[in-house]
């Protein structure tokens, strides 16, 4: 089984950063790629950032130029810094990490972590 555990959510000021981390525990399979989702109330979920074999990185649209997405391979952990936060930037922040064996590929959440941008 898969853990998937998300931290540093937190509240912060207009212009603010910060640093979220996922870890996952994948002992007997090898995680492809993971991935950031938000979704604030009323609203869907939605893409974020991804990153594939620590290599290929995706982001949505309205994060380019402020989120950045890292991967430490050796720690099976995902990194979102946050910088230049706003308003809109409020909601509950996804881990998602993608695992493939013998080809077959499987997707697990994380509970979400918080993160709140207000003056």
């Amino acid at each position: 089984q898969v853990q998937v555990v998300e931290s540093g959510g937190g509240v912060v000021q207009p212009g603010g950063s910060l640093r979220l981390s996922c870890a996952a525990s994948a002992l007997i399979v090898s995680i492809n790629a993971m991935g950031w989702y938000r979704q604030a109330p009323g609203k869907q979920r939605e893409l974020v950032a991804t990153i594939v074999g620590g290599v290929s990185t995706d982001y949505s649209d309205s994060v380019k130029g402020r989120f950045t997405i890292s991967r430490d391979n050796a720690k099976n952990t995902v990194y979102l810094q946050m910088n230049s936060l706003k308003p809109e930037d409020t909601a509950v922040y996804y881990c998602k990490v993608q695992t493939v064996v013998l080809g077959l590929k499987s997707d697990y959440w994380g509970q979400g972590t918080q993160v709140t941008v207000s003056s």
